[in-house]
C-alpha cells in the first residue's frame, strides 16, 4: 500500500517499522527544542508530517507501550483517527499520566500508526431492534464477577 507523505517540516522524520511483522509504524517528534510535559498536562507533538491515506484506509494513531508503560506518556484522546480526507499536519496530543515531568526530545518516538480499513455505515432509525439472549445487558453483565 503506498501512502503519499508530505514534509512540512525539512527536520521531520519519515515513519518507520521497527520489525519486519509490526503493525505500527513509529511517529517522530519535530520539535526545535525538547518539550516539558508536566505532571497530569496536555501537550501537543507536532510530527512535521501530512500525509495521504488511500480512500478506505484510516490511520489510528496509539500509545508506544513503552513510553507509556516506562514514562507514563500516552496520547491524551487514546486513539487518534486520522481520515483519510485529512490533509493537516500530523499531531500527537500526548497526555504525563505521571507525577513527574517527562521531556520529549527531537525526533523522539512519540505514538505509532497502524493503518486500516474502515466502513462507513448507513443509519436507519427503527422502532424495534432484534432480540438476543443478551439483550440490554452490558458493563460486565457477561461476565461471572
Amino acid at each position: 500500500m503506498l501512502v503519499r507523505i508530505k514534509k512540512l517540516n525539512e527536520n521531520a522524520v519519515i515513519p518507520s517499522y521497527g520489525s519486519e511483522f509490526a503493525a505500527g509504524c513509529d511517529l517522530y517528534a519535530c520539535l526545535d527544542n525538547p518539550i516539558i510535559v508536566n505532571p497530569h498536562q496536555t501537550v501537543k507533538i507536532p510530527t512535521g508530517l501530512a500525509m495521504e491515506l488511500p480512500i478506505d484506509k484510516v490511520g489510528l494513531i496509539y500509545a508506544r507501550s513503552g513510553l507509556a508503560t516506562k514514562r507514563s506518556l500516552a496520547p491524551a484522546n487514546k486513539v487518534g483517527v486520522i481520515d483519510a480526507d485529512y490533509r493537516g499536519e500530523i499531531i500527537v496530543a500526548i497526555h504525563n499520566h505521571s507525577d513527574e515531568p517527562q521531556q520529549i526530545d527531537n525526533h523522539e518516538r512519540v505514538a505509532q500508526l497502524v493503518i486500516a480499513p474502515y466502513y462507513q455505515a448507513t443509519f436507519e432509525e427503527v422502532d424495534e431492534l432484534s432480540d438476543t439472549k443478551r439483550g440490554t445487558g452490558g458493563f460486565g453483565s457477561t461476565g461471572s464477577k
